[in-house]
């Protein structure tokens, strides 16, 4: 892979990656819960990884002050980040909303904060968890 600075990536770079590594840990969560058939898998993935969820885990995050000020730059470049595809199953804002989620994660994966990443993850996992969304 060539050399190049994860912070200067736009928003939907940062939220196209963040996409995968959120989603890598919930099906390893749903997995490790003896989750097996496809169908299932899919349905449960859906409660941890749609637009509605992220943007609630957002939500959370902000009440609880969980992101740091560096992450919030980040969630706001991918929020506001303009994007060529449209949401299909939700509306804009909340959409956007998740975009920005996502790009958080991606900007920690790749600026090599694993840490922060599992932390981020785990946040998340167990708040849906909690929730029947």
């Amino acid at each position: 892979m060539t050399n190049f600075d994860p912070k200067l990536l736009n928003g939907i770079a940062l939220a196209y990656a963040g996409d995968a590594v959120y989603e890598v840990f919930v099906r390893d969560y749903l997995l490790s819960q003896g989750i097996t058939k496809p169908g299932a898998l899919q349905k449960n993935a859906v409660r941890f990884v749609s637009a509605k969820a992220q943007a609630y885990l957002i939500s959370e995050m902000e009440k609880e002050d969980f992101l740091t000020e560096e992450e919030l730059v980040y969630f706001k470049r991918g929020r506001n980040a303009h994007s060529k595809t449209t949401a299909k199953n939700t509306d804009v804002v909340t959409y956007r909303i998740s975009t920005g989620f996502e790009a958080v994660f991606g900007f920690n994966h790749l600026t090599g904060n694993g840490e922060r990443v599992v932390i981020l993850a785990n946040y998340c996992i167990s708040k849906i968890s909690e929730q029947n969304l």
